[in-house]
């Protein structure tokens, strides 16, 4: 399936957008063949913010309509004991939040960057996006991340040759307690 098939199949989606090079390519694609789409970005203590800056900037680039929510995960404990499986306590609060407003604004799909290269098995993030039923386009056209560099350079997007950044949680160790003090350090 291309991703203009999927949008053809999905014509009002939501999207879960972090401003990254693959959330990046794939409102770039929603706003081309989808008939309705607004980005979801999720502030929270593990993005700094250049991220939100970044995502701004490019939602106004493409004329998209974007919501900011602000979500306090570090009220949630399971994410702040910082198990093995941070991120699907994490992602399942994140994404929780995002379907509710998407809910709220009438659209029926919610949408994710994870790409062809993403290893989905061994990730416990991804087990959350399974249970809350999110889909991932980019992943369903088989296009992997030097797939979507490209395509993003082709289309102008500045993203296109951002480095990825990992959630600032990563840097605490697991089984350490995630504090404020911490992620500011």
């Amino acid at each position: 399936m291309t991703l203009e098939q999927f949008f053809a199949e999905n014509r009002e989606v939501a999207v879960a957008f972090s401003g990254g090079v693959d959330s990046a390519y794939l409102l770039y694609a929603a706003t081309r063949y989808a008939a309705r789409v607004k980005a979801y970005y999720v502030s929270t203590a593990f993005q700094p913010e250049f991220e939100l800056a970044d995502a701004r900037r490019l939602a106004d680039e493409l004329g998209a309509d974007m919501l900011v929510l602000h979500v306090d995960v570090l009220s949630n404990s399971a994410v702040t004991a910082n198990p093995p499986d941070r991120c699907y306590h994490c992602k399942n609060t994140l994404f929780r939040q995002i379907l509710r407003a998407a809910e709220n604004d009438g659209f029926p799909v919610l949408l994710d960057g994870t790409n062809a290269s993403d290893q989905a098995d061994d990730r416990p993030g991804m087990k959350a996006l399974r249970e809350l039923k999110v889909r991932s386009p980019l992943r369903e056209a088989g296009l992997t991340k030097a797939m979507i560099r490209e395509k993003s350079r082709l289309a102008g997007l500045f993203t296109w040759d951002k480095p990825a950044y990992a959630c600032l949680a990563t840097r605490i160790p697991t089984g350490e307690t995630i504090t404020e003090e911490k992620l500011t350090r």
